[in-house]
């Protein structure tokens, strides 16, 4: 390729991580805000948290881009610009099926741990912050992982708005080499590169909070036989 195209590659893979970092920062507030009013005392509060759940649970995430790029200008008046719009179609979406995992990990927690922040006499934010989210989070971090490649791969949708992803630059370097096979095998393997280091460090979060809080997995002891075979 030309050095024009692979500056054109180069500056999507760079809009694809954007993306994808502001959308996973707005889809894990989400997750742990509608989260946790998932397990909250009020019933109006669970309802409102699970209404919105089942809604955006329930909706395409190309359908929900459409929307807030094409429909949300014409009934509120208000344009954004491709990446924002993007950013706030996936984070909600994703965020929603963020929201079951925050609900079952927190629910997966001793309730005698609950019952001894109560106990100390511990109001249900400090029970929150300071006994199951240290515990939960730990629990969190593989659905999360998951979730996140989920993620990375959803990007490709914003492509339907013009906007300079990844996947739009590799079809307009496609176009203008006429090499559908080579092009879309290097947007292939760049997407698993990409993925491939996300998985890396969620595993090494993984095992640094579940070190914090005595999870961490032990090193294997190799016991070794006596030479001759022990004692007869």
């Amino acid at each position: 390729m030309t050095p024009g195209l692979w500056e054109l590659v180069l500056k999507g893979i760079w809009t694809t991580i954007q993306l994808l970092v502001l959308s996973a920062l707005l889809a894990t507030a989400v997750s742990f805000a509608v989260g946790m009013a998932r397990t909250h005392h009020r019933r109006v509060v669970r309802f409102l948290a699970g209404f919105y759940t089942e809604v955006f649970r329930g909706t395409s995430a190309l359908i929900m881009i459409f929307w807030v790029f094409f429909v949300l200008p014409i009934a509120f008046g208000w344009q954004l610009v491709p990446m924002w719009a993007g950013t706030l179609a996936l984070g909600l979406t994703y965020g929603a099926y963020g929201v079951e995992i925050v609900r079952g990990a927190l629910n997966s927690v001793d309730p005698a741990q609950r019952e001894g922040g109560i106990a100390l006499s511990f109001t249900p934010w400090q029970r929150m912050r300071k006994i199951l989210l240290p515990q939960a989070v730990p629990e969190m971090i593989p659905p999360f992982s998951n979730l996140l490649i989920e993620l990375l791969k959803a990007t490709a949708l914003v492509s339907i708005m013009g906007m300079g992803d990844l996947a739009f630059s590799g079809n307009l370097v496609r176009l203008a080499l006429q090499e559908s096979a080579q092009i879309y095998t290097y947007v292939l393997l760049i997407y698993f590169v990409i993925a491939f280091v996300i998985t890396r460090l969620m595993r090494g979060l993984e095992r640094r909070l579940k070190g914090g809080i005595g999870k961490a997995p032990q090193p294997r002891v190799s016991v070794r036989r006596p030479v001759g075979g022990g004692v007869r």
